[in-house]
């Protein structure tokens, strides 16, 4: 509802670049896991989206990004949060999940890590862009309320290959004006992200105070798993009732093993996109 049609137009062109980006992958014979981390990529490199530049602002001013990634073969995760100066959080996420014995770096641990790996480091104002320190002008002055797009948003991707492995990755700003050090779903395990060869793969985006509570990506999975329901069934039942219940506004991207797509959401919009053979 806050969106022009000029501006939501912009937004479907970064979308259908990402799509297009992570299929490539798929459609080569690649990974999964490459897929998602490409199309995360190109978002998070997008001013319009809330991850990598363009991410929201702190109350302080700075951004504090957030990212993670899951491979659904063998349940390896990789995530970061805190990060100040990493251009790309998802790349710094994957590199956790391969380079290191861990599933999450926080703050400056995770920068000393994207450091010795060979990440060139960027100003933290590399992020901000001009629409984003209005959003947070206003916000500080009281005139805007949280849950809208200006407040609220993630990127993630999920995705099947043709070997039947299933990832999913996601990445942030986290929330206009939230307090310095807060974490959202985003870089959590089982919140934000999940994916499972068993199952499903699912990417959150939303109020994540709210996500982390209900551990939406992992009670998909769950569903799916000891009920038997199939990933729109479970997707449905976590965003329209299980969130609603307890005042979580969002939705999630999901797919199942077998290939079927989800994107429920019960807040008023959710950018969404999805691609396969057929287009």
């Amino acid at each position: 509802s806050e969106l022009t049609p000029e501006r939501q137009g912009a937004f479907c062109v970064g979308l259908e670049s990402a799509l297009r980006a992570g299929f490539a992958v798929l459609e080569s014979g690649g990974s999964s896991l490459d897929a998602v981390v490409a199309a995360v990529l190109v978002l998070e490199d997008d001013p319009l989206f809330n991850a990598g530049r363009g991410s929201v602002l702190a109350a302080n001013g700075e951004h504090e990004l957030d990212a993670s990634v899951m491979d659904g073969r063998d349940l390896r995760a990789g995530s970061v949060t805190g990060v100040r100066h990493v251009r790309n959080p998802v790349l710094l996420a994957r590199l956790v999940m391969d380079r290191s014995p861990h599933v999450m770096l926080a703050g400056a641990g995770a920068e000393q890590f994207a450091l010795e790996l060979g990440l060139e480091p960027v100003r933290n104002d590399y992020f901000t862009t001009e629409r984003r320190r209005m959003e947070l002008q206003r916000m500080l002055r009281g005139e805007q309320q949280a849950g809208g797009e200006a407040v609220l948003g993630t990127v993630g991707a999920v995705a099947l290959d043709s070997a039947g492995n299933l990832a999913a990755a996601t990445s942030t700003g986290g929330m206009t004006g939230k307090k310095w050090g807060r974490v959202g779903d985003s870089p959590i395990i089982g919140a934000g992200t999940y994916a499972a060869n068993d199952c499903c793969a699912v990417s959150a985006t939303g109020h994540g105070e709210y996500f982390i509570r209900a551990a939406v990506a992992h009670e998909i999975a769950s569903l799916m798993r000891y009920r038997g329901l199939d990933v729109r069934q479970a997707a449905d039942e976590v965003v329209t009732k299980q969130l609603v219940r307890i005042g979580g506004s969002g939705g999630v991207i999901a797919i199942g093993r077998d290939g079927a797509i989800a994107m429920p959401f019960n807040s008023p919009g959710m950018l969404r996109g999805a691609m396969d053979s057929g287009g």
